[in-house]
């Protein structure tokens, strides 16, 4: 959904008060993302989750939810966005810092229903062009993760298939794996 009419900065847009749901600015746009729903939340946090379980306390890297990322003449807002630790810009004090200017190395989005997927790819592409490393685009539907590589073409992504991860990250997980945890029903 666009919201505005005439085009603004980005700097106009950053002025602008948070909204909910978040908005991104992108090509003088703002765009509203849709309200995440039930699919979308779980697989959102439990990505989270597996990925900081392997990396926070050995300081490798973080996956922050839903982190506002401008750069580039955008400003968005991945569903994930992993940080290598190297690349946090921490305070002086050591705490996380509220604004994100660089590229997440790994982005991963989510599509949800009411998303258009050339939009969210278009985020990932832009990511990418702008230094990220990797890029996921899940799409709950299908079961399928689209994965792209900085400099190589996309790859499909079903089933058993092995899903590339940042090399410093120890973490084996499939489509499979990933989708299962939407059957919530049947953990015991």
């Amino acid at each position: 959904m666009v919201t505005t009419i005439q085009p603004l900065t980005l700097e106009e847009f950053l002025q602008l008060p948070e909204t909910k749901p978040a908005s991104e600015y992108t090509n003088g746009q703002i765009i509203q993302k849709p309200m995440p729903k039930g699919r979308h939340s779980r697989l959102q946090g439990k990505l989270c989750t597996a990925i900081n379980l392997k990396v926070e306390d050995r300081k490798i890297a973080y996956a922050f939810p839903e982190l506002r990322c401008t750069f580039g003449g955008r400003s968005i807002i991945p569903d994930i966005a992993v940080f290598k630790w190297d690349n946090i810009a921490f305070t002086a004090d050591g705490n996380v810092p509220d604004n994100f200017e660089n590229p997440p190395d790994w982005t991963i989005e989510i599509l949800s229903p009411d998303q258009k997927p050339n939009k969210v790819i278009g985020n990932i592409l832009h990511c990418l062009e702008y230094g990220t490393s990797l890029g996921w685009f899940l799409d709950p539907d299908d079961s399928s993760i689209l994965v792209f590589e900085s400099g190589k073409q996309p790859v499909l992504l079903q089933g058993e298939d092995i899903l590339l991860v940042l090399p410093e990250i120890e973490l084996t997980l499939t489509p499979n794996q990933v989708f299962g945890w939407l059957k919530m029903s049947e953990i015991l």
